[in-house]
């Protein structure tokens, strides 16, 4: 007679303050040649870029794109071409973050574009841990319920992994854009799902 067993999905979340920012911005021009739109595009990137390393690392300083298009106005007539540098910046804490978009707003003015600030737990270690502990507890309550339905108890476990569900990070109550660029960090929801055999005695 084949060991009976019991399988069961446990999930477990736990919340941390993100300490850390990676900030999305660009270097946009317009001008009526490509040549033109693309030196002025370059010259404001390398200006966000003499910022930037004030405020950060310059291994944390990467182009993430460059591109150059046709502009049209709203009557859809081609005026010219607009290029367009993207660059992500990763900062230490939220402060430099905030002081890094301060400045390039005052350096760089209506050649900045922001695409965005993605806050980040620098450390997530000990969050992920207690996201597992609690979806493994979770499990374990499943599993003694669905034993005693069945009359039994739970005997050892005979395996475990990850569960099916999500087990990544959600940005809640954060506020990351302002001019002057205080950023809230909000908190950040770790999740955990673990899937789990027992033994049923």
């Amino acid at each position: 007679m084949s060991e009976r067993t019991v399988t069961v999905t446990g999930q477990g979340s736990t919340t941390v303050v993100p300490d850390t920012a990676v900030v999305r911005v660009a270097a946009v021009a317009r001008a009526a040649a490509v040549a033109e739109a693309f030196a002025a595009s370059s010259a404001a990137a390398s200006q966000i870029g003499v910022v930037a390393r004030r405020h950060t690392q310059d291994r944390r300083i990467a182009s993430s794109g460059i591109n150059v298009w046709p502009w049209h106005d709203n009557q859809g007539q081609q005026r010219g071409f607009e290029a367009r540098h993207s660059l992500t910046i990763g900062c230490p804490d939220l402060d430099a973050a905030g002081g890094l978009l301060d400045e390039l707003a005052a350096q760089v003015g209506d050649a900045l574009a922001v695409d965005g600030v993605a806050l980040e737990v620098s450390d997530p270690t000990a969050a992920r841990d207690e996201a597992v502990a609690a979806a493994y507890a979770d499990a374990r309550r499943q599993a003694e319920r669905l034993a005693a339905l069945a009359g039994a108890a739970l005997g050892d476990v005979v395996a475990i992994g990850h569960g099916g569900g999500p087990g990544g990070g959600s940005l809640r109550g954060m506020d990351a854009m302002a001019m002057s660029a205080k950023i809230e960090p909000g908190e950040t929801n770790v999740g955990a799902s673990l899937s789990v055999t027992w033994a049923l005695a």
